[in-house]
């Protein structure tokens, strides 16, 4: 039997102070002045007109077609409505499926590795970093085991004497006192300097928290590494983020791509798989066109604390919430800030980094009603003083990624009303439906499953990474069933976020409530009363029997996903179906495992040993978005 480590003395709650100076930014009027170090990488705009002229083709070429179909007969005020609904929605389309055909071209070429390991040489490290885990009325017991995994990651690839660990709690004093409890059990005997603050009041939510840390602390600590509560990254990837930074002074935040794990729940399950295998198309499309100007997800990232602090302070916005207040998706913003500054935000594309997903589509939704608030408000930033072009373009991507769910909807029921209107006119010429042309409807076909195509393609194209998603015959199975999942959903969503977008405009914030991440089945009972939206825009669907044949026809896939919204709901936050998915081999991935204290501990969705992290392919080194060797210059 392994003895277990001494324990040692606890050391403080907190280090001494160390302040650091983290004024509010000025978003409008002049912009501050850049520093000297310029990082844009060569080639990078001809990438981005590339991408924009590709979209632009598509996007003209289909809805040419459309308008010239429609003009035969004139077009009438409906046709007209028609084109100005369609001509933005199916550039969106566009533009997502020509990012995701980039990403794999560079994968399956082999220009971009994938995810590999990051070298984790902790020899290189000169400064110190800071891990920051933001907690609020979280499980207690489930938090702390995640801290304790990273706690002996860390020092098992030697970076104890450069790192520590923060939990910045805002949570409810009650709460408080078995976080403090907790806290004191593990840095008792934890390797890394472990701290635990509980501030008073939530001020801000998070960007308040992580700015309260910033300015008692910040001055200590030349990196600051940023978790959610879900959060879980291997000392490895911990390590190597801070030796990244340590060899390129240029660079003010490192975003990881998070993999989903401990997924329990069919919801969870199903969406681990999607994010296991379309995920790194898109991420190294992303990762193609963004480059030194990539995004901040909040989470799963490295700062500079010092760029933060100088470049980040959030103001509020004028005006009451939910559109004013404070900036609730701060951290799209703080990239945007950031990169105003002159600093390089990069994502990179490593192993061992991991969250956790909601186990409901109603827990998902409570969380994207938050991010839809966040997001709407970037409207209003699209124009501060001295942002580039990229960062413009991340926040009105964030920002019009929920106005398309009404636009769809608008959509359909202008298609409805045309053919209504042709059947009132003793016609049936005039039914939309069948004047597109048949090379539009298989184009639209290609971009909205081409990259689900593409995310096989390339699980098949590598017999390791075959293996890994359960062999050839399974991952197609489960592609199939992903395929069919998703298109159910797809209606589901739209009518969830049109529902939050109306409550939105009517003035209803989001409630910033800690997040439910414990798997609890939903019976058909409890979700009935909440799909009444959804049931009766189903029946209006179904209604069009009686109206066109040819239009229920094409409509019968958001009708079966809207009436059948209920079961979809409660089927999905069943763990028992997510078990017995797992065990036909449905929605397999590759496996995932992380060491709590001295034990390994696999991830429940996982289907084999992995060691600490995914093994991964390709190359040691991890190339960052402008072609240059992150680790090149220091390590050779």
């Amino acid at each position: 039997m392994t003895a277990s480590p001494p324990l040692r003395p606890v050391a403080p709650a907190l280090p001494p102070e160390a302040p650091l100076d983290m004024p509010v930014q000025r978003l409008f009027g002049n912009a501050p002045a850049r520093r000297e170090v310029e990082t844009r990488p060569h080639g990078l705009m001809v990438k981005r007109w590339l991408l924009i002229a590709l979209t632009a083709v598509l996007g003209l070429a289909a809805s040419s077609e459309v308008r010239v179909a429609f003009s035969r007969d004139g077009l009438n005020a409906i046709e007209v409505v028609l084109l100005l609904f369609f001509v933005p929605l199916f550039s969106w389309v566009a533009f997502g499926f020509v990012s995701s055909t980039i990403g794999f071209v560079q994968l399956i070429s082999g220009a971009h590795p994938g995810f590999v390991p990051v070298p984790s040489p902790a020899a290189s490290l000169a400064h110190r970093t800071a891990v920051l885990m933001p907690v609020y009325n979280e499980d207690v017991d489930a938090v702390f085991a995640r801290v304790e995994a990273m706690a002996f990651a860390i020092d098992r690839a030697g970076g104890a004497r450069w790192i520590d660990f923060f939990v910045l709690s805002d949570s409810s004093a009650l709460h408080g006192k078995r976080e403090e409890a907790a806290w004191a059990e593990l840095a008792a005997r934890a390797p890394i300097n472990l701290y635990y603050r509980r501030r008073e009041q939530n001020i801000a939510r998070k960007p308040g928290n992580i700015a309260e840390w910033v300015r008692r602390f910040g001055g200590s600590y030349e990196n600051m590494l940023v978790l959610d509560a879900d959060s879980v990254m291997t000392g490895a990837a911990i390590v190597g983020l801070a030796s990244i930074m340590e060899a390129r002074p240029s660079i003010g935040l490192l975003q990881t791509v998070p993999m989903i794990t401990n997924a329990r729940t069919l919801f969870q399950r199903w969406m681990q798989f999607a994010s296991e295998a379309y995920g790194p198309i898109a991420s190294a499309g992303l990762l193609w066109w963004s480059g030194a100007e990539a995004n901040f997800w909040g989470h799963n990232a490295i700062v500079r604390t010092r760029a933060f602090a100088e470049s980040c302070g959030l103001p509020d916005l004028p005006g009451k919430a939910p559109f004013g207040g404070h900036i609730l998706s701060h951290d799209m913003v703080e990239s945007a800030l950031l990169r105003r500054r002159g600093w390089a935000v990069h994502m990179v594309m490593i192993g061992g980094s991991y969250e956790e997903y909601p186990p409901t589509i109603v827990d998902h939704a409570l969380r994207d009603r938050r991010w839809m608030q966040g997001n709407l408000q970037h409207l209003r930033l699209i124009g501060a003083s001295g942002l580039a072009a990229t960062s413009r373009l991340h926040l009105l991507i964030g920002a019009s990624a929920y106005l398309t769910s009404p636009g769809w909807l608008l959509l359909i029921l202008a298609t409805i009303a045309q053919v209504a209107m042709a059947k009132v006119g003793g016609g049936v010429e005039g039914n939309v439906l069948m004047t597109v042309p048949a090379g539009v409807l298989a184009l639209t076909v290609l971009l909205l499953f081409g990259p689900k195509l593409m995310g096989l393609i390339w699980i098949l194209a590598d017999g390791q990474r075959c293996a890994a998603f359960g062999g050839p015959w399974r991952a197609l199975k489960s592609v199939l069933a992903e395929l069919v999942l998703s298109t159910l959903f797809a209606p589901v969503s739209m009518v969830l976020q049109i529902k939050a977008l109306l409550g939105l405009l009517l003035g209803i914030p989001s409630q910033w409530n800690a997040q439910n991440r414990d798997a609890q089945a939903i019976s058909l009972r409890a979700i009935l009363p909440a799909m009444r939206e959804h049931i009766l825009l189903g029946l209006a669907f179904a209604g069009t029997l009686w109206l066109d044949t040819v239009t229920a026809l094409w409509l019968l896939p958001l009708t079966i996903g809207l009436l059948g919204a209920p079961w979809l709901v409660s089927l999905t936050s069943r763990e028992d179906l997510g078990e017995a998915a797992a065990r036909r081999g449905l929605f397999r991935v590759p496996a995932r495992t992380m060491r709590v204290g001295r034990a390994e501990v696999p991830d429940p969705a996982g289907d084999g040993p992995a060691g600490d992290g995914p093994a991964g392919n390709g190359p040691a080194g991890q190339t960052l978005p402008d072609g240059e060797s992150a680790l090149a210059q220091k390590h050779g």
